[in-house]
This record gives structure tokens, C-alpha cells and sequence, in this order.
């Protein structure tokens, strides 16, 4: 039997704002529970549900503080559909269908995590970004605030599944960033409508194609979506734990220092 997730009314919550590379000015909550090293959670298209809080538990269990925006929807529950519409109608912070360039939200990220490292006092910080979200996290690596990367199920542009909705620039950033970092991860399941075959030959395509792996996949089998939350399977030796073991201990690598 699952243990109930730590109910959003246990964060401490503040209100980060700033001002994007257009000139939009951004505002979210921020929601913030654990110590330690510093994992920037961005929720995915659902919304901050019970899957997603049960997962910043496990983070905060694995001795990282949770930072988590609440983007867009209802807090504590998910709602695909009424998501969607919210999201559509942040045209101003997301360029759903486009490709070759980002959505300004990103900067907003990026600045968050500035925000992040600079008030913790670290190195930098670790950030999960999940469908909605999940490119984010592959051009954020980019940015010297980000030491560590993980991308659940990249999905966007929805509609360009062969294409990133990251600049040329950008990705030439974030391909020198991982030369020094070391590869980040991507999650996705092999038979994942949404996050596609031609979505990870892309990204290989951007990152890995001169035999040096920038971005290391793991690629589980089905046909599942939310390989952190709603398809997650607390067991182990399930492929979602593995996966799960994996990120804590990528972050582990290379948010704690060595003594």
C-alpha cells in the first residue's frame, strides 16, 4: 500500500517574478519543501497532482530540496483537458506548436534557477522537466545555474515530433554545457505516443550525432507517457523504479560535492 503524498499546504510557498528576454513580465508561485541540494521540479501538461507530489517526496526522502512553480491548473489533482486550455490561453509564456525557438517561460525558469542556486548558496541545481516541460530542461542545461538535467518524455512541439522547440543557438549552448557537465538524461517509454521514436532520434540527432553522448535515454518498454508520475510503479525492479534510482543518483553525482 502507497504512502499518501505531503499535501502542497506543507510548502513553503513564495512568488517569484520576473522579466523574460521579450519584455513579458512573469509571475508563478513557488513551492518549496526539503533540504539539501536544490532539484527545480516543473510539472508536466496534468498538472501538480498526486503522482507529481509523490515524487517530490521521493526527492526530498533522497535528501534534495524540492523547488516546484506552479505553472498552470488546480493544485493537488490533475485535469488533462481543462490544462490544455489554460495552457493555450498563456500564449504570452508558451509557444505550444512552434519549433526553432523557445517559449519564453524558459526564461522565466532560467531565472528562477539563478534565483535558486544564488539564495542556497550552491554550485547550481538540478531540474526535472517533464512533457510540457521537458525541453525546457534540455535547453536549461545550457545556463551555468543548471548542473544536472533530467527530461521525462519530452513532447513539445506536440505536432513536430522530429523538430525541438529550441533555437540553433540554443542547442549549440546546451551541446558546449554537456561537454563539461556530462550527459544528461532523457526518459521515455518506447511505445510513448507522444514522446516518439522520432522525437528521441532528434534529440540524438542534436546532442549525439559526432559519437560523443551528450544526452543518455532510457528507454522503457510499453506504451506508458509519465515515466515519473502517472505511470510511475513503486516497486522494485520495475522499469519506472530503475529509472526513478537512476535520477537520484545522476543528481547525486552532480549536485553533492565530494568530501
Amino acid at each position: 500500500m502507497s504512502t499518501a503524498a505531503t499535501q502542497i499546504s506543507d510548502y513553503q510557498k513564495s512568488r517569484f517574478e520576473a522579466q523574460t528576454s521579450d519584455g513579458h513580465s512573469i509571475a508563478h508561485d513557488i513551492y518549496r519543501r526539503g533540504s539539501g541540494a536544490p532539484v527545480v521540479l516543473l510539472q508536466e501538461l496534468p498538472g501538480i497532482g498526486q503522482e507529481t507530489l509523490s515524487l517530490a517526496d521521493q526527492l526530498v526522502n533522497a535528501g534534495f530540496e524540492v523547488v516546484m512553480p506552479h505553472l498552470f491548473g488546480p493544485l493537488g489533482k490533475t485535469s488533462i483537458t481543462g490544462n490544455l486550455v489554460r495552457v493555450m490561453c498563456l500564449r504570452k509564456e508558451f509557444h505550444l506548436m512552434s519549433s526553432g525557438r523557445s517559449s519564453p517561460i524558459a526564461d522565466w525558469i532560467r531565472l528562477l534557477c539563478r534565483e535558486v542556486r544564488d539564495q542556497s548558496g550552491v554550485e547550481g541545481v538540478g531540474i526535472i522537466g517533464m512533457c510540457l516541460t521537458g525541453n525546457f530542461a534540455i535547453q536549461l542545461i545550457g545556463d551555468d545555474s543548471v548542473l544536472a538535467a533530467v527530461a521525462s518524455q519530452p513532447a513539445m512541439p506536440f505536432f513536430k515530433q522530429g523538430e525541438l522547440q529550441m533555437s540553433p543557438d540554443d542547442i549549440m549552448q546546451s551541446r558546449n554545457a554537456l561537454d563539461n557537465k556530462g550527459p544528461m538524461r532523457v526518459l521515455r517509454f518506447e511505445g510513448d505516443p507522444l514522446c516518439t521514436a522520432e522525437k528521441s532520434e532528434c534529440i540524438h540527432r542534436a546532442f549525439n550525432d559526432d559519437g560523443t553522448t551528450r544526452v543518455q535515454e532510457l528507454t522503457l518498454p510499453g506504451k506508458g507517457h509519465s515515466v515519473l508520475t502517472l505511470d510511475f510503479v513503486d516497486t522494485a525492479g520495475h522499469p519506472t523504479r530503475a529509472a526513478l534510482e537512476n535520477v537520484i543518483q545522476y543528481f547525486s553525482s552532480r549536485l553533492r560535492p565530494t568530501a
